[in-house]
């Protein structure tokens, strides 16, 4: 067998590499990529939920009230392993509502632990992917219910929830030779039954006694970026959600049976972003997450700045 090695043509872009992409990730799809033992992550996001409106259970969109809801979320990273990393992810907030009081202070919202185990890791040339098996806990740490008369005090959900998810991340080289980053991740979420007393997060008033059974979730979010040069970084996610009825049952403050459905729910939502590498283990990110269409879910718009520090 002749086998020959050709030249490349001399105006042909030079590809680049691996190492002179820095990236901080897009603003909400997961790496499926784990930490090397002994390092972690630390990444702050600070945000600001504008809701405008909702689209009704046929799709159309209704209302011109805004309201904020400001919030933090940190992810907290460990690397166990070269191949599994735990984490840490509290979340805080403060909601000031079109109607009705503001939230009485900053308030603590539902705090996460998370594991994710690596599978198989991405290597040039080959068309295996990097993959990893993600596991979350969510705990019921922030305020849900007995919120009398200010309903923005209600920063969590009371539910524990269990989250499972695979992560997917590879890499493209584009013609001019510069790299796209694309991820996938894959997620359902299951929440137990969450008992209720008066005024909630779930729409119940004061002298309600009962539970509500939040629906399980499923997300799709993909995600690319682009490499314009080592420092700059163009990012957009696009993720699908489904959610479905959540179910209220209980007694009123009259004692009479109250039953009511929240109605299953899904949104489609888009979220460029741009990042600025200072060098390959710090950067920020300065992003827009948009619901652009969905049924039964409020419209709003999410700008967000974060910090990406790896050590």
């Amino acid at each position: 067998m002749l086998s020959a090695t050709f030249p490349a043509h001399a105006d042909e872009p030079q590809r680049q590499s691996l190492g002179d992409a820095w990236w901080t990730g897009p603003m909400l799809a997961n790496s499926a990529s784990t930490l090397p033992r002994g390092h972690y992550l630390i990444e702050p996001y600070l945000y600001d939920v504008r809701t405008n409106g909702a689209f009704d259970r046929d799709g159309n969109r209704h209302g011109t009230k805004r309201s904020h809801g400001y919030g933090s979320l940190t992810y907290m990273t460990y690397g166990v392993t070269d191949t599994l990393s735990l984490s840490l992810i509290p979340t805080f907030g403060y909601n000031d509502p079109a109607e009705g009081l503001s939230s009485s202070g900053i308030g603590m919202g539902d705090v996460s632990i998370a594991a994710q185990y690596r599978l198989t890791q991405f290597q040039p040339g080959h068309w295996m992917p990097t993959i990893s098996l993600a596991l979350q806990q969510t705990l019921p740490t922030g305020k849900y219910d007995k919120l009398g008369d200010r309903a923005a005090d209600g920063f969590g959900s009371g539910a524990n929830t269990t989250m499972i998810g695979i992560y997917s991340q590879t890499y493209f080289w584009m013609p001019n030779g510069r790299i796209l980053r694309m991820r996938l991740n894959l997620t359902k979420a299951i929440s137990d039954r969450v008992g209720l007393t008066d005024a909630s997060v779930y729409g119940t008033e004061d002298g309600f006694r009962g539970s509500a059974r939040p629906g399980a979730s499923f997300v799709a979010n993909a995600a690319w970026e682009y490499s314009i040069t080592r420092h700059w970084v163009l990012a957009l996610d696009a993720v699908y959600r489904q959610t479905h009825n959540t179910r209220v049952r209980g007694f009123d403050a009259s004692g009479a049976a109250a039953t009511f459905d929240l109605g299953s729910s899904r949104s489609f939502a888009l979220a460029p972003a741009v990042e600025y590498n200072f060098n390959a283990n710090v950067g920020v990110l300065l992003g827009m997450r948009a619901i652009v269409g969905g049924r039964n879910t409020s419209a709003h718009v999410t700008p967000a700045v974060a910090v990406n520090i790896v050590r």
